[in-house]
Protein backbone atom coordinates (compact mmCIF):
# COMPACT_ATOMS: atom_id res chain seq x y z
CA UNK A 1 0.00 0.00 0.00
CA UNK A 2 1.28 3.21 -0.72
CA UNK A 3 0.66 6.10 1.82
CA UNK A 4 -0.60 9.37 1.04
CA UNK A 5 2.73 11.04 2.44
CA UNK A 6 5.11 10.55 4.64
CA UNK A 7 7.06 12.72 7.00
CA UNK A 8 5.27 16.18 7.93
CA UNK A 9 1.90 17.43 6.85
CA UNK A 10 1.05 20.37 7.74
CA UNK A 11 -2.00 21.65 9.91
CA UNK A 12 -2.55 25.06 7.88
CA UNK A 13 -3.78 27.28 10.04
CA UNK A 14 -6.92 30.33 8.04
CA UNK A 15 -5.75 33.61 7.98
CA UNK A 16 -7.89 36.20 8.86
CA UNK A 17 -8.14 39.61 7.87
CA UNK A 18 -8.82 42.71 9.96
CA UNK A 19 -12.54 42.20 9.10
CA UNK A 20 -13.13 38.51 9.89
CA UNK A 21 -12.55 37.74 6.16
CA UNK A 22 -10.40 35.31 4.96
CA UNK A 23 -7.00 36.26 3.63
CA UNK A 24 -6.67 34.35 0.62
CA UNK A 25 -3.63 35.73 -0.47
CA UNK A 26 -1.89 35.13 2.77
CA UNK A 27 -3.09 31.68 2.52
CA UNK A 28 -1.30 31.06 -0.54
CA UNK A 29 1.49 32.81 0.65
CA UNK A 30 1.70 30.10 3.73
CA UNK A 31 1.34 27.45 1.47
CA UNK A 32 4.59 29.02 -0.75
CA UNK A 33 6.20 29.16 2.50
CA UNK A 34 5.64 25.59 3.85
CA UNK A 35 6.67 23.66 0.26
CA UNK A 36 9.76 25.74 0.17
CA UNK A 37 10.59 24.54 3.68
CA UNK A 38 9.94 20.96 2.58
CA UNK A 39 6.48 19.97 4.23
CA UNK A 40 5.54 16.58 2.48
CA UNK A 41 2.20 18.04 2.48
CA UNK A 42 -1.31 20.60 3.27
CA UNK A 43 -3.83 19.64 5.15
CA UNK A 44 -6.42 22.54 4.82
CA UNK A 45 -9.57 22.90 6.64
CA UNK A 46 -8.69 20.84 10.11
CA UNK A 47 -8.91 21.92 13.81
CA UNK A 48 -6.43 23.88 13.08
CA UNK A 49 -7.38 25.77 10.23
CA UNK A 50 -10.69 26.04 12.62
CA UNK A 51 -13.09 24.81 10.16
CA UNK A 52 -15.64 24.86 12.33
CA UNK A 53 -16.06 28.33 12.23
CA UNK A 54 -16.21 28.40 8.12
CA UNK A 55 -19.04 28.58 6.09
CA UNK A 56 -19.22 25.79 3.58
CA UNK A 57 -18.45 28.16 0.55
CA UNK A 58 -15.13 29.02 2.73
CA UNK A 59 -14.08 25.83 3.01
CA UNK A 60 -14.95 24.89 -0.80
CA UNK A 61 -13.07 28.17 -1.89
CA UNK A 62 -9.78 26.96 0.46
CA UNK A 63 -9.59 23.55 -1.05
CA UNK A 64 -9.64 25.22 -4.60
CA UNK A 65 -7.26 27.66 -3.84
CA UNK A 66 -5.23 25.08 -1.92
CA UNK A 67 -5.25 22.54 -5.58
CA UNK A 68 -4.40 25.15 -7.78
CA UNK A 69 -1.64 26.99 -5.39
CA UNK A 70 0.21 23.31 -5.07
CA UNK A 71 -0.13 22.30 -8.96
CA UNK A 72 0.51 18.72 -7.66
CA UNK A 73 4.04 19.52 -5.80
CA UNK A 74 2.58 18.09 -2.40
CA UNK A 75 -0.53 15.96 -1.32
CA UNK A 76 -3.81 18.28 -0.72
CA UNK A 77 -5.87 17.01 2.12
CA UNK A 78 -8.90 18.35 2.80
CA UNK A 79 -11.51 18.25 5.93
CA UNK A 80 -14.91 17.51 4.77
CA UNK A 81 -15.44 15.11 7.93
CA UNK A 82 -18.60 16.21 9.85
CA UNK A 83 -21.15 14.12 12.37
CA UNK A 84 -23.24 14.17 10.05
CA UNK A 85 -22.76 10.93 7.74
CA UNK A 86 -24.68 12.46 4.94
CA UNK A 87 -23.45 15.87 4.86
CA UNK A 88 -19.89 14.67 5.50
CA UNK A 89 -20.88 12.32 2.02
CA UNK A 90 -22.32 15.02 -0.02
CA UNK A 91 -19.31 17.80 1.10
CA UNK A 92 -16.74 15.40 0.21
CA UNK A 93 -18.30 14.47 -3.03
CA UNK A 94 -18.22 18.18 -3.61
CA UNK A 95 -15.14 18.30 -3.10
CA UNK A 96 -13.74 15.61 -4.67
CA UNK A 97 -14.12 17.47 -7.81
CA UNK A 98 -11.76 19.80 -7.13
CA UNK A 99 -8.91 17.27 -7.66
CA UNK A 100 -8.22 17.23 -3.73
CA UNK A 101 -5.78 14.11 -2.23
CA UNK A 102 -7.57 12.90 0.19
CA UNK A 103 -10.23 13.50 3.12
CA UNK A 104 -9.53 14.10 6.29
CA UNK A 105 -12.36 12.57 8.00
CA UNK A 106 -13.46 13.29 11.76
CA UNK A 107 -15.26 11.34 13.96
CA UNK A 108 -19.01 11.98 14.56
CA UNK A 109 -18.83 14.71 17.32
CA UNK A 110 -21.87 15.47 19.95
CA UNK A 111 -23.99 12.88 18.87
CA UNK A 112 -20.87 10.40 20.08
CA UNK A 113 -22.12 7.02 18.08
CA UNK A 114 -21.10 4.05 19.09
CA UNK A 115 -18.03 1.49 17.59
CA UNK A 116 -19.89 -0.06 15.38
CA UNK A 117 -21.98 3.41 14.22
CA UNK A 118 -18.48 4.25 13.42
CA UNK A 119 -17.77 1.60 10.93
CA UNK A 120 -20.89 2.31 9.52
CA UNK A 121 -20.38 5.92 9.04
CA UNK A 122 -16.79 5.47 7.63
CA UNK A 123 -17.95 2.38 5.18
CA UNK A 124 -20.73 4.55 4.00
CA UNK A 125 -17.83 7.33 2.93
CA UNK A 126 -15.37 5.26 1.81
CA UNK A 127 -18.58 2.70 -0.54
CA UNK A 128 -18.80 6.16 -2.13
CA UNK A 129 -16.00 8.25 -2.08
CA UNK A 130 -13.28 8.15 -4.68
CA UNK A 131 -10.22 9.54 -2.81
CA UNK A 132 -8.74 8.25 0.04
CA UNK A 133 -9.97 8.85 3.39
CA UNK A 134 -7.65 9.55 6.37
CA UNK A 135 -9.68 9.04 9.53
CA UNK A 136 -9.43 11.66 12.30
CA UNK A 137 -9.37 10.42 16.06
CA UNK A 138 -8.91 13.33 18.07
CA UNK A 139 -11.19 12.53 21.25
CA UNK A 140 -10.55 15.50 23.22
CA UNK A 141 -12.41 17.83 20.96
CA UNK A 142 -15.19 15.17 19.91
CA UNK A 143 -16.05 13.12 22.73
CA UNK A 144 -15.80 10.26 20.70
CA UNK A 145 -12.75 7.48 20.83
CA UNK A 146 -12.16 5.09 18.04
CA UNK A 147 -10.57 1.69 19.90
CA UNK A 148 -7.96 -0.56 18.50
CA UNK A 149 -10.53 -2.97 17.27
CA UNK A 150 -12.39 -0.80 15.57
CA UNK A 151 -9.23 0.55 13.56
CA UNK A 152 -8.94 -3.21 11.98
CA UNK A 153 -12.35 -3.65 11.22
CA UNK A 154 -11.57 -0.53 9.27
CA UNK A 155 -8.46 -1.07 7.61
CA UNK A 156 -10.40 -3.80 6.15
CA UNK A 157 -11.91 -0.95 3.51
CA UNK A 158 -9.39 -0.66 0.51
CA UNK A 159 -10.12 2.98 0.50
CA UNK A 160 -9.42 3.84 4.06
CA UNK A 161 -6.27 4.27 3.93
CA UNK A 162 -4.60 5.87 6.94
CA UNK A 163 -5.37 7.30 10.28
CA UNK A 164 -4.40 10.64 12.20
CA UNK A 165 -4.41 9.16 15.69
CA UNK A 166 -4.61 12.63 17.96
CA UNK A 167 -5.02 10.25 21.32
CA UNK A 168 -1.98 10.22 23.25
CA UNK A 169 -2.13 6.42 24.56
CA UNK A 170 0.66 5.17 23.45
CA UNK A 171 -0.28 1.82 23.96
CA UNK A 172 -3.44 2.05 22.11
CA UNK A 173 -0.91 2.90 19.12
CA UNK A 174 1.18 0.57 19.42
CA UNK A 175 -1.67 -1.82 19.71
CA UNK A 176 -3.58 -0.27 16.59
CA UNK A 177 -0.55 -0.89 14.58
CA UNK A 178 0.03 -3.91 15.72
CA UNK A 179 -3.52 -5.07 14.57
CA UNK A 180 -3.48 -3.61 11.39
CA UNK A 181 -0.54 -4.35 10.32
CA UNK A 182 0.28 -2.71 7.01
CA UNK A 183 -3.28 -2.16 5.68
CA UNK A 184 -3.60 0.86 7.79
CA UNK A 185 -0.86 4.11 7.69
CA UNK A 186 -0.92 5.72 10.94
CA UNK A 187 -0.08 9.39 11.68
CA UNK A 188 0.51 11.22 15.00
CA UNK A 189 -1.44 14.22 15.68
CA UNK A 190 0.42 15.27 19.05
CA UNK A 191 3.80 17.59 17.99
CA UNK A 192 5.04 16.01 21.50
CA UNK A 193 4.88 12.36 20.66
CA UNK A 194 6.45 12.73 16.98
CA UNK A 195 9.94 10.67 17.97
CA UNK A 196 7.62 8.13 19.62
CA UNK A 197 5.10 7.53 17.31
CA UNK A 198 7.98 7.22 14.29
CA UNK A 199 10.11 4.51 16.33
CA UNK A 200 6.87 2.89 15.93
CA UNK A 201 6.09 2.88 12.22
CA UNK A 202 3.92 5.49 12.03
CA UNK A 203 4.52 7.25 8.36
CA UNK A 204 4.81 11.05 9.81
CA UNK A 205 2.40 13.65 11.67
CA UNK A 206 -0.28 16.40 10.54
CA UNK A 207 1.64 19.01 12.73
CA UNK A 208 1.01 22.40 14.69
CA UNK A 209 3.91 23.06 15.07
CA UNK A 210 4.67 22.98 11.78
CA UNK A 211 2.94 25.92 10.73
CA UNK A 212 6.25 28.17 12.09
CA UNK A 213 9.00 25.56 12.31
CA UNK A 214 8.17 23.17 8.51
CA UNK A 215 11.70 22.53 7.96
CA UNK A 216 12.55 21.44 11.30
CA UNK A 217 9.35 19.28 11.91
CA UNK A 218 9.98 17.74 8.24
CA UNK A 219 13.77 16.72 9.26
CA UNK A 220 12.83 15.34 12.49
CA UNK A 221 10.02 12.88 11.14
CA UNK A 222 12.17 11.99 8.49
CA UNK A 223 15.54 11.19 10.86
CA UNK A 224 12.98 8.95 12.51
CA UNK A 225 11.62 7.31 9.66
CA UNK A 226 14.60 6.19 8.60
CA UNK A 227 15.71 4.99 11.75
CA UNK A 228 17.83 7.60 12.93
CA UNK A 229 16.15 7.47 16.39
CA UNK A 230 18.51 8.99 18.29
CA UNK A 231 18.33 12.22 16.10
CA UNK A 232 14.67 12.30 15.87
CA UNK A 233 14.30 12.14 19.59
CA UNK A 234 17.52 14.69 20.17
CA UNK A 235 15.23 17.32 18.09
CA UNK A 236 12.23 16.36 19.68
CA UNK A 237 13.25 16.99 23.14
CA UNK A 238 14.65 20.44 21.99
CA UNK A 239 10.77 21.91 21.13
CA UNK A 240 9.46 20.47 24.09
CA UNK A 241 9.15 23.94 25.28
CA UNK A 242 8.24 25.14 21.78
CA UNK A 243 5.33 22.54 21.53
CA UNK A 244 4.17 23.05 25.35
CA UNK A 245 3.83 26.72 24.61
CA UNK A 246 1.95 25.99 21.23
CA UNK A 247 -0.79 24.00 23.49
CA UNK A 248 -0.82 26.37 26.54
CA UNK A 249 -4.85 27.37 25.23
CA UNK A 250 -6.85 25.62 22.77
CA UNK A 251 -5.17 25.37 19.57
CA UNK A 252 -5.00 27.43 17.42
CA UNK A 253 -4.76 30.39 19.51
CA UNK A 254 -1.37 30.34 20.69
CA UNK A 255 0.39 28.87 16.93
CA UNK A 256 -1.71 32.16 15.85
CA UNK A 257 -0.42 34.17 18.49
CA UNK A 258 2.88 33.30 18.10
CA UNK A 259 2.47 33.45 13.81
CA UNK A 260 0.98 37.15 14.32
CA UNK A 261 4.43 37.71 16.58
CA UNK A 262 6.50 36.33 14.18
CA UNK A 263 5.67 38.45 11.16
CA UNK A 264 3.17 36.05 9.36
CA UNK A 265 0.40 38.33 9.64
CA UNK A 266 -2.76 35.56 9.80
CA UNK A 267 -5.23 37.60 12.19
CA UNK A 268 -6.88 36.33 15.20
CA UNK A 269 -9.05 33.57 15.58
CA UNK A 270 -13.04 33.32 14.88
CA UNK A 271 -15.35 33.64 18.19
CA UNK A 272 -15.63 31.73 19.82
CA UNK A 273 -11.95 31.62 20.18
CA UNK A 274 -9.86 34.52 20.98
CA UNK A 275 -6.79 35.90 21.31
CA UNK A 276 -4.11 34.63 24.14
CA UNK A 277 -4.43 35.45 27.29
CA UNK A 278 -2.52 38.27 28.56
CA UNK A 279 -1.40 35.80 31.43
CA UNK A 280 0.68 33.93 28.94
CA UNK A 281 2.30 36.92 27.33
CA UNK A 282 5.77 36.79 29.45
CA UNK A 283 5.84 32.60 28.55
CA UNK A 284 5.31 33.60 24.54
CA UNK A 285 7.75 35.58 24.46
CA UNK A 286 10.41 33.89 26.24
CA UNK A 287 9.50 31.23 24.19
CA UNK A 288 10.08 33.23 20.75
CA UNK A 289 13.40 34.24 22.65
CA UNK A 290 14.23 30.77 22.86
CA UNK A 291 13.70 29.60 19.34
CA UNK A 292 14.71 32.88 17.87
CA UNK A 293 17.17 31.30 15.55
CA UNK A 294 15.47 28.32 14.54
CA UNK A 295 12.10 30.72 13.44
CA UNK A 296 14.77 32.73 11.89
CA UNK A 297 16.54 30.12 9.95
CA UNK A 298 12.67 28.72 8.40
CA UNK A 299 12.10 32.42 7.10
CA UNK A 300 15.53 33.39 5.04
Amino acid sequence: MNPIFIGSGVALVTPFDKDGQINYLRFKELIEFQIANKTDAIVVCGTTGESSTLSVKERMTLFEKAVETVNGRVPVICGTGSNSTSFSLDFAKEAEKLNIDAHLSVTPYYNKTSQAGLIRHYFNLADNLEKPIIVYNVPSRTGMNITSETYKKLSEHENIKAVKEADPNITKLIKSIVLCKDKLDFYIGNDDLISVAASLGCKGVISVMANILPSYTHNMVTAGISGNCVKCSEMQKDVMDFIECLFMQVNPIVVKELMNRCGFDVGECRLPLTNADYIYNDIIETVIKQYSELILAENK
